[in-house]
């Protein structure tokens, strides 16, 4: 069976331009991702969260698609965010761990090989911004104002403390937060600055195309919500959840400065906006997954399932739900097709343009499957259609039907083997597709090679 996914890249100018007023500038939508950090399943709004409003996120919702099969490539951090920016898995190029925070280290972080997003869109015309989180290489070489964004404002690291941090430049968590390379003082709420700057940015390019990566590190730990913000949720008893409700909802605040500025700019009808988390919730960082299994890490539900929103006022449907498998790895290609620029030929893309399925033009499966590898942990996964295989190291494969159980509760790998050593071909195929050395081994992780067991019987 043909594994390959096909990228798509017709359908977006003409809706872009259907959707404007015709012009080089307008034909050409802006593109804001949002991605937020070990988010929950369950804690939005439109989740049917009850103990954490976000009525600005919910309105994102309400007036795109709300993707109810919306995944990340990878259950934890950078691995899903090298995903992102360059359409592939990152498993294609070995990077499959987190990277140690060391300027110093010309091996850790997103191999050069790769051309990000922001590097075709900026020679296209775009204006090209990041704002957050980086957690992509320390090395000069990684940093994001030497791939292709041109405005910078946030922390090279995996984290960093949300308000009153010592500034200690070798410590990752306290390093000084940056400007186009250089340190800035900050002295709001880490979370809170993150929106001033995107709205800032939103306002300063309303006259040209532009591309907005705004990557929170909230709600990751450590929970430092203000003072004010963490009064307003006494009602939750558990102080873990509390604090962490308070960092979730000042990050729906800063989401919503952002958008404000789209629409009192009116760029909101040109502008297509995707929000997600970058992985599943942590648990013991006080969010919840339900009613998914597992967590952040883990290559079940909870831990690669995870809020997901897709908007564009007057292109894309509004108010409603799309239920098709869709994927972080979208992005490029969907981004790439608006943009009008062409996909290269020299390497495989694993994204696709989903502008013609959310419209409802090709009512087709965007994917025919979708594939997970956790190098350190020997997990790896494969959805096709409702089916999902689970492989654990040398354990005994799991299986489980999506649609008629979405907790992955009921392992039918033995009931139905015919499904299981289907997609088990399916994942030994995939994997040999990948690289089979990692890029760089990450926070200890051991140097593996792949496939991580003989090919299923």
């Amino acid at each position: 069976m043909k594994i390959v996914v096909t990228v798509l890249v017709v359908g977006c100018m003409t809706l872009a331009v259907r959707s404007s007023g015709g012009d080089d500038t307008s034909a050409r939508p802006n593109v804001l991702v949002i991605v937020s950090d070990d988010h929950g399943y369950a804690d939005t709004g439109f989740q049917g969260c009850k103990d954490i409003p976000t009525p600005h996120l919910d309105r994102l919702a309400h007036e795109g698609l709300r993707c109810t099969n919306g995944y990340v490539s990878h259950p934890y951090c950078s691995p899903t965010r090298a995903g992102l920016l360059t359409g592939r898995y990152q498993s294609r190029f070995g990077h499959e761990h987190n990277p140690h925070f060391n300027p110093n280290d010309h091996r850790e972080g997103l191999p050069t090989s790769e051309t990000l997003l922001p590097e075709f869109l900026s020679k296209a015309g775009y204006a090209t911004g990041w704002i957050g989180k980086w957690h992509l290489g320390a090395a000069k070489e990684f940093r994001p104002e030497n791939r292709g964004f041109k405005e910078t404002f946030g922390f090279i690291g995996g984290g960093h403390h949300f308000q009153n941090w010592a500034v200690k430049p070798k410590m990752e968590y306290n390093v000084p937060i940056e400007r186009n390379g250089q340190p800035v003082e900050v002295t709001d709420h880490l979370t809170v600055a993150f929106g001033h700057d995107a709205s800032a940015f939103v306002n300063r390019h309303k006259s040209e195309p532009w591309f907005l990566y705004l990557a929170f590190n909230a709600p990751h730990s450590p929970n430092e919500p203000t003072a004010e913000r963490l009064e307003r949720f006494q009602a939750i008893e558990n102080p873990l959840r509390r604090k962490y409700a308070a960092q979730v909802s000042l990050m729906d605040g800063a989401i919503g400065e952002t958008l404000d500025a789209l629409r009192a700019s009116k760029q909101d009808a040109r502008t297509l906006v995707f929000f997600f988390s970058d992985n599943g919730g942590q648990i013991m960082n006080g969010a919840d997954n339900s009613p998914l299994r597992g967590n952040k890490g883990d290559v079940f539900e909870g831990g690669v399932r995870v809020p997901f929103v897709v908007s564009w006022p007057g292109t894309i449907p509004a108010g409603k739900d799309y239920d098709q498998a869709v994927s972080s790895l979208d992005v490029f290609a969907t981004a790439m097709a608006c943009a009008k620029v062409e996909l290269p030929q020299d390497r495989e893309f694993d994204g696709v343009n989903l502008l013609p399925f959310l419209t409802g033009k090709n009512s087709a499966a965007p994917h025919d499957r979708l594939f997970w590898r956790r190098n350190e942990k020997l997990l790896a996964s494969v959805r096709e259609g409702d089916k999902k295989l689970i492989r654990d190291g040398d354990k005994p494969d799991q299986l489980y039907d999506l649609k008629s159980d979405p907790k992955e509760a009921h392992d039918s790998a033995t009931s139905d083997p015919a499904s299981a050593a289907h997609l088990n071909a399916d994942l030994d195929a995939w994997f040999k597709k990948l690289a089979t050395k990692l890029a760089f081994p990450g926070e200890g992780g051991p140097e593996r090679e792949w496939p991580m067991r003989k090919p299923h019987d």
